[in-house]
Parts: structure tokens; C-alpha cells; sequence
């Protein structure tokens, strides 16, 4: 049997979103199924101390053997890692992976990919120039899910798709007109590219995009975009909605995204739940259910209306229960499947992932972008610019 390939990962940042990743990769890859790639944990860095980051890897239960830095800098300097996984606030992106790509290293970013289309053309013109794998960290295209819906709709098993809705909101308004967060939350600060946006409707975006641009044939044609935003009183925007229209495909697509109302009041999973991804086409439909990020069970409906022509599928992630979990539970989230496509295009000498490449990623940068100037959205010029500076206080330099 062949030998199975292995990546050495390096954590920049060790958040809520750097635990879930690692926890996920340091499972067994076989409990998925998986049996051509493995990961390590090599490193990890906070930006505040090395204690901090000693105390990540031991909360991953990673190995004795990781190195802990009190900087992005070491970590990017380190010779025993193959790829950064960049998992700092979307303000951050574009320094944090500049400066690991200036050093050398491969880059798995968290989405949102970048602030705006400018910092991510910088980032794959710096990868091409390297000769640097990179890719935008959208782990639910890699659903085993995902990858059905699309191919469902590939094989044209519900006629020409003309029209996508998708929708990741959070019921978070208070009685007296505010939201659940304090102000200084990066769900809400604008000095974190905080808001609805790029941090929930970048998941509306891609359904609507994974279906209506990734699965076009040849050239593919951009979309007009119409963004209408509502902003809550620290100038983030609490509520958007994003009509992308093909002319030339005749396709339509809605996202939307809010802090305030929830895509499923009574929670995921509620027999009364509407879908939150609705896929129409000519001869059906494809429905998904729950968190967008996370799907976990999808419908297919035929048109015509005949008994057996609705089938309903459940996809739960798998879990490894040697690691440890909540309770007996074992440790899935499934964002073990992004880190396998990581590692095969690494060893396949590859420099960006076929299912969401780099013209893709701008692609949506581009559209929220143009929400953005509709809506009014700034950010300040720290994160907004799209020129590099190692000694950037994003990149914990003070």
C-alpha cells in the first residue's frame, strides 16, 4: 500500500476557528475515509505569547513535538513547516499571508479571503510569482455534500438551473434596538471588517456561486450585482441583501445575510425549518437545510409532484472517537475535508484548488465589493490597503 502524504501545518493564530481546524486535521484520517493523506501539527503562534500558544497545542491535545512561537514572525521562519493556516480575523488576511507567502510558505487563508479584490489579487499575484500553493478557506465546498449538490446539478438531474437563493442569518437583536454583541465584538467593529457581510454572507455567496459560476462551462461570465445594506450605529452592516444576475447564463441568484432576524427562528433541525439554499431548475429543485456553513441534510424534489419523486438525504460528518470530544462524541466538525484538498494539491505540486480557485475567490471579493460601494461600507485604511508591510501592527508588530 502506498505510503500516505504528510503535511506539516503551521497555526497563525490560535482562536476559536484555529482550535476547530486543528482538532479536525489531528483526527484519524481514515474515520472519513481518506487513505492518501495525513496531517501534523508542526507549529502554532499567537501574537500575544508564547504561553498562549503553548496552551493551544495542549488544547488541541496536539504533539509534544509542535513548536510554540510568541510571534507571527518565528512561525513563518520556521523550516519544519509546509503550510501556514492563516486563522486571524478577515481584517488581518491580507498581511498575515502576505508575510508568510514573503517567506516562503504555502497558505490555507480563513475566508473571507481578503477586505476587498484588491488585497486578494495581490495575494495570488504574490503566490504565482512564488511558486506558492494558496487557497481561500471556504471548508463547505469540500463537504462530501457540496461536492454531490454539484455534481447533481452538473449531470443535469434537475434540468437548467436558472435561479439559486441562499441565506446565513443570526437572530441576534435586543428589545431596546442594539444586538448581542458589545461594540468592540468583530461581528460588529468596523476596525475588524466586522459585519453580516464578510463574515456570514460570504457562505450565502458561495452557494449561490459554488452553482451559478463554478459549475458554468468555459469562460465563465461574471454576474451583475445589486447589494442593498441596512448598517447598525458602529457602521457595520447588520442586514444585506445581494441580487448577482448572468445575462448571457439567464440565471439569477439572491444572498442574503442579517444579525438580526434567523434564517430558522426555532433553531437547526426544527421539523418546521424552511430550506436556507433553495437550487431551481427546469425539471426541479435542491433544498438544503440548517447552517449553510455546516449542511448537513439536502432534498432533491422532481418536478410533477408524483410519489417518490422527492428524496431526502442526510450527511452527517464523520467523528474519530479516540480523540477527545464533548462527552462520547469523538472529535468531526468537518473542516478536515478543506486540509485533505490542502494536502493532495501540495503533493500534487499543485498551486490553487480546482474547486475554488484563485479567479473564483476574486470573483466574490468582486462582488462584495460592489455591495460595498453600494451600501457605503468603509473600512479603515489599515486594513483596506493593499500594500504589503511586514512591520504591519496586523502582523503583531507594535
Amino acid at each position: 500500500m502506498a505510503s500516505k502524504y504528510t503535511v506539516r501545518w503551521g497555526i497563525l493564530a490560535t482562536g476559536g476557528i484555529a482550535t476547530t481546524f486543528t482538532k479536525d486535521f489531528l483526527t484519524n484520517p481514515a474515520t472519513r475515509g481518506v487513505h492518501d493523506v495525513q496531517h501534523v501539527l508542526a507549529a502554532a503562534a499567537s501574537s500575544s505569547s508564547k504561553s498562549r500558544a503553548e496552551a493551544f497545542i495542549k488544547d488541541v491535545d496536539g504533539p509534544s513535538s509542535a513548536k510554540a512561537y510568541g510571534s507571527y514572525h518565528e512561525l513563518v521562519k520556521d523550516p519544519n513547516v509546509d503550510i501556514i493556516y492563516v486563522a486571524t480575523p478577515h481584517s488581518h488576511h491580507f498581511q498575515n499571508t502576505m508575510l508568510a507567502l514573503e517567506h516562503g510558505k504555502n497558505v490555507l487563508c480563513e475566508k473571507a479571503f481578503t477586505v476587498n479584490a484588491a488585497q486578494a489579487r495581490k495575494l495570488v499575484e504574490t503566490a504565482r510569482e512564488k511558486k506558492l500553493f494558496l487557497m481561500e478557506a471556504v471548508w463547505t465546498r469540500y463537504f462530501p455534500l457540496s461536492i454531490k449538490i454539484r455534481e447533481l446539478v452538473k449531470d443535469g438531474v434537475i434540468g437548467k438551473v436558472h435561479r439559486v437563493t441562499a441565506d446565513l442569518s443570526i437572530a441576534e437583536a435586543k428589545d431596546d434596538g442594539g444586538l448581542d454583541f458589545p461594540d468592540s465584538h468583530r461581528m460588529v467593529n468596523p476596525d475588524l471588517a466586522g459585519g453580516a457581510l464578510l463574515d456570514l454572507g460570504i457562505y450565502s455567496l458561495t452557494w449561490v456561486y459554488q452553482i451559478l459560476y463554478h459549475c458554468q462551462e468555459g469562460k465563465r461570465e461574471k454576474p451583475e450585482v445589486l447589494g442593498a445594506v441596512q448598517k447598525y450605529k458602529t457602521g457595520a452592516d447588520e442586514l444585506t441583501s445581494i441580487l448577482l444576475n448572468w445575462p448571457g447564463q439567464k440565471t439569477q441568484g439572491f444572498a442574503s445575510t442579517s444579525l438580526r432576524v434567523a434564517t430558522n427562528p426555532d433553531g437547526e433541525g426544527s421539523p418546521a425549518a424552511a430550506p436556507a439554499v433553495r437550487i431551481q431548475g427546469t425539471k426541479g429543485e435542491i433544498q438544503v437545510f440548517g447552517m449553510i456553513f455546516r449542511p448537513l441534510h439536502y432534498r432533491v424534489i422532481l418536478a410533477g409532484g408524483k410519489s417518490g419523486q422527492v428524496e431526502d438525504v442526510h450527511c452527517p460528518i464523520p467523528t474519530d472517537k479516540e480523540r477527545k470530544g464533548k462527552g462520547d462524541e469523538g472529535v468531526g466538525h468537518g473542516m478536515f475535508w478543506e486540509a485533505d484538498e490542502a494536502a493532495r494539491c501540495l503533493r500534487d505540486g499543485k498551486l490553487e484548488s480546482d474547486t475554488l480557485n484563485w479567479e473564483e475567490s476574486i470573483a466574490i471579493m468582486e462582488a462584495m465589493d460592489a455591495v460595498r460601494k453600494q451600501g457605503g461600507l468603509v473600512y479603515p485604511e489599515l486594513i483596506e490597503t493593499a500594500v504589503y508591510d511586514e512591520k504591519s501592527p496586523l502582523n503583531g508588530e507594535h
